[in-house]
């Protein structure tokens, strides 16, 4: 099982598989057909308080880490679906961030042990 990302602003391609975007919010600027997401699970995103919290300061990146997996493990019904999607093929997780390194799809990536 692997877990792809890219940011929702990057172009669509073939190898994408299933888009899934992992943001609370909707991305700044795309109608849903440019942004070509097939799965918005807004509710596997970290919580408001936490992103405002955090607001991209990668000198909390560490500490955002670790409460966004605490997040995350609270969150079994929506791992649980994202597993089911992992489980019938690509996935790529799409976000907004313009910060590449530091981001929930990231954090997701480098934990696909929440799946098994």
């Amino acid at each position: 099982m692997k877990i792809r990302i890219k940011r929702v602003y990057e172009q669509p391609d073939k190898h994408d598989g299933r888009r899934i975007l992992v943001d609370r919010l909707w991305p700044r600027g795309l109608t849903k057909e440019k942004a070509s997401v097939d799965l918005w699970l807004k509710d596997i995103a970290p919580s408001t308080e936490l992103r405002k919290w955090f607001g991209h300061d990668q000198g909390k990146w560490e500490q955002f880490r670790e409460r966004y997996l605490a997040e995350l493990r609270g969150n079994s019904e929506q791992l649980q679906f994202l597993k089911q999607e992992l489980d019938r093929g690509i996935v790529t997780l799409v976000y907004g961030s313009k910060d590449e390194e530091h981001n929930q799809a990231v954090v997701i990536q480098e934990n696909s042990w929440l799946f098994n």
